[in-house]
């Protein structure tokens, strides 16, 4: 039985990509630049803030000048409408509920920017006793970086063979290895299942009921 589940956010409990790609769109069209449908964010996700404006500027744009003039529009439009279209994955809030009741610490380890991570998990996980709630923080790497993973087992002293890693995209399973943590690659997130077996995901499921027989 693992007494640790550390969670991605975007992909793996929440639905975030229609808020994220208008967000983002808001921040081209405010600075001239075409924007992309919103089945396109998908493989632009994953690795925070700036890299994410960066992939969809066009490719002779994508300079740290135009990445820093952009952000701050997004910025802008993503704290007032970051829970529009929003939702958790099916059967994520039971489960959850159900690791809490049987003792199983949960975290959340996101290249989301913190005060996000904080608003979201607020609004729709209010009832859950988080042991960590960490976003990107200035100064902290972003994942693959196993800084984060660290920085909960901090806040939550757990031998590593007792931790399982849950996420969406190879980043987190890469996240888990350089841990040295158990991962598990969910089917239902923004990346496609040949990306969780590139990263050599322990584990691969495709619902949350899969997932808590893994657990427990």
């Amino acid at each position: 039985m693992k007494k640790l589940v550390i969670f991605d956010l975007d992909g793996t409990l929440l639905n975030t990509i229609a808020d994220l790609g208008a967000a983002t769109n808001y921040a081209l069209k405010q600075c001239g630049y075409p924007v992309h449908p919103i089945s396109a964010y998908p493989r632009f996700v994953g690795s925070g803030i700036s890299k994410l404006i960066e992939r969809v500027l066009p490719e002779s744009c994508r300079t740290a000048e135009e990445v820093g003039r952009l952000r701050p529009y997004f910025f802008e439009y993503y704290g007032e409408h970051m829970a529009d279209d929003t939702t958790p994955y099916q059967g994520i809030p039971e489960l959850l509920g159900q690791l809490t009741q049987r003792g199983v610490s949960v975290a959340v380890a996101s290249n989301k920017y913190q005060e996000a991570v904080e608003k979201l998990i607020g609004k729709y996980f209010p009832d859950i006793p988080w042991a960590a709630v960490e976003g990107q923080k200035d100064g902290i790497p972003v994942k693959p970086d196993p800084s984060i993973v660290f920085d909960i087992l901090g806040k939550c002293p757990t031998p590593k063979d007792q931790v399982l890693y849950v996420g969406d995209s190879g980043i987190d399973m890469e996240t888990a290895r350089r841990a040295c943590v158990e991962s598990a690659g969910v089917t239902w997130g923004f990346r496609p299942v040949s990306e969780l077996r590139e990263y050599f995901a322990d584990n691969i499921v495709e619902t949350t009921g899969q997932l808590l027989r893994i657990i427990v």
